[in-house]
């Protein structure tokens, strides 16, 4: 749809920190017309998910002002269910996107629910008994029912398999009213986006950008390189000055006002040279250490956990995973694999048996095994499993960007693609001799995915893995590929 002149939503320099040591937008301007597509991109930690909320009016700004046309409705899908809604029911979820009594309020769940490809025939059951999948088309459908003029979504595509998010593509394409994306699926962007804000995690400031997602990130690159270039050049003369002003400085007289002169001429330089945006850092290359001593079979089955209407069902099944055995756990959402991976966590998975003494690492898709009022630094020294100290966890955690600051708050406090990075780090440090990892790449800046990816590859233990993302997978050399989808059909 083209954009209407029209604009909805303005920023005039909005500054908003959480306290001294935490700003998040300085001075920031910019403008959204009506029917604009719009992706808000930045590293993990920016506080993309801040500006949303200051769109909404959960926050207000510290100085300037966001002005939003007052007839305009906004509606968020953010990207994880609260956990004190996960025990509604899914009719009492939808309820509360209304401030009013909605009484055709099942027709309109059962309309919303077909949009993104999801059957729910009870909508008295609760939220938490969805898997992760079903739980995030729970939340798109949860903003969509409100039919919004404005419709915010936050990291969208995490945990929808292919299916789910060709259904949000076709949605968002058709949708003729504002949509603004935050999300690290650079392809899912690209396929509707027609304007990119670039939150700059140091300078605190947005850039506005127009054209699709990835020709905005090449226009991103070619400038920073731009100004690389541009401040060799003037530190290059700056030095050239610097040798001569020294010289003449040296032989007095008329050359010490010569000198004088030269000194401000070399402050003007120094001015001109552009604050360098940090442009998103990436990852330090590591590896996770396996136990050293686990041999021989690590984990055996004789059946597995599989959804069918609604209920985990034992399904015969034999496997035996030693060290580099590496299994790719597939079938649509629903279908039972989270459960699967959470049984065996919890030692409740009845046709598993695994070597006593196994140290399992666990990335759970919702961070829940995560304290929240732990501070990041507990967090990671609770799991060091073997010598290190102090100086392993500080050294792991500044690979995964998890500065002096990040390192003292607590989880709570941090961004989704921080957890993620934290939950990496934690993996690092625990040396586990079997990995558990359910959609690990969700929330997680694209930047990092091959430096993930080549990680899990050169893993000595086993692995069995959960991911809705082909070209992460590719990268991992897969032993072993389970649908349980074949599973059910096949029995």
């Amino acid at each position: 749809m083209a954009q209407g002149n029209d604009v909805i939503i303005r920023f005039s320099e909005v500054s908003f920190e959480f306290g001294p040591l935490k700003p998040i937008l300085t001075g920031v301007s910019f403008s959204i017309r009506r029917g604009s597509k719009i992706t808000l991109m930045g590293q993990n930690g920016a506080g993309k998910s801040t500006l949303f909320s200051l769109i909404t009016r959960e926050h207000t700004p510290d100085e300037g002002a966001v002005a939003i046309n007052e007839k305009m409705s906004i509606a968020i899908a953010k990207q994880v269910i609260p956990r004190d809604q996960l025990d509604l029911s899914v009719r009492e979820f939808f309820e509360k996107a209304f401030n009013k009594k909605i009484y055709d309020i099942d027709p309109r769940i059962t309309k919303v629910l077909d949009a993104v490809n999801l059957t729910i025939s009870d909508t008295s059951r609760k939220m938490r008994e969805f898997s992760g999948g079903q739980q995030a088309r729970l939340l798109l459908s949860f903003a969509m029912i409100q039919d919004p003029d404005i419709l915010l979504l936050d990291e969208p595509t995490n945990n929808l398999d292919k299916e789910g998010i060709d259904h949000l593509k076709k949605f968002l394409k058709e949708y003729e009213k504002t949509v603004i994306v935050i999300s690290h699926d650079a392809d899912f962007l690209n396929s509707f986006t027609d304007g990119v804000l670039y939150l700059d995690v140091f300078s605190h400031k947005v850039e506005q950008y127009s054209g699709d997602y990835l020709d905005v990130v090449k226009d991103i690159e070619a400038r920073i390189e731009r100004e690389r270039m541009q401040n060799v050049r003037l530190q290059r003369d700056i030095d050239n000055r610097r040798e001569q002003m020294s010289f003449f400085a040296q032989k007095g007289g008329h050359l010490r006002d010569v000198a004088s002169k030269m000194r401000e001429k070399i402050a003007n330089l120094e001015d001109d040279i552009v604050d360098m945006r940090q442009e998103d850092k990436t990852i330090r290359q590591f590896i996770i250490p396996c136990q050293n001593e686990i041999t021989g079979e690590i984990i055996k089955f004789t059946s597995i956990p599989i959804i069918k209407k609604g209920k985990p069902t034992e399904t015969p099944f034999k496997l035996s995973m030693k060290r580099r055995d590496k299994i790719l756990l597939k079938g649509p959402n629903g279908i039972g694999k989270t459960t699967m991976l959470e049984a065996i966590v919890s030692g409740k998975a009845k046709g598993a048996e695994i070597q006593p003494g196994t140290r399992i690492g666990y990335y759970r898709q919702d961070f829940s095994t995560l304290d929240p009022e732990d501070t990041v630094y507990k967090s990671l020294a609770e799991t060091m499993a073997g010598e290190g100290g102090e100086e392993q966890l500080r050294s792991t955690a500044s690979g995964f960007l998890i500065t002096k600051e990040v390192i003292g708050a607590k989880i709570k406090t941090l961004s989704e693609g921080q957890k993620g990075l934290v939950s990496f780090a934690k993996l690092v440090l625990q040396r586990p001799g079997l990995l558990l990892l359910d959609e690990p790449t969700n929330h997680i800046n694209f930047r990092h995915l091959p430096i993930i990816a080549k990680a899990l590859d050169k893993y000595d233990g086993a692995i069995m893995l959960v991911s809705h993302m082909p070209d992460f997978v590719s990268q991992i050399k897969i032993t072993e590929t389970i649908d349980l989808e074949d599973l059910i059909e096949n029995k």
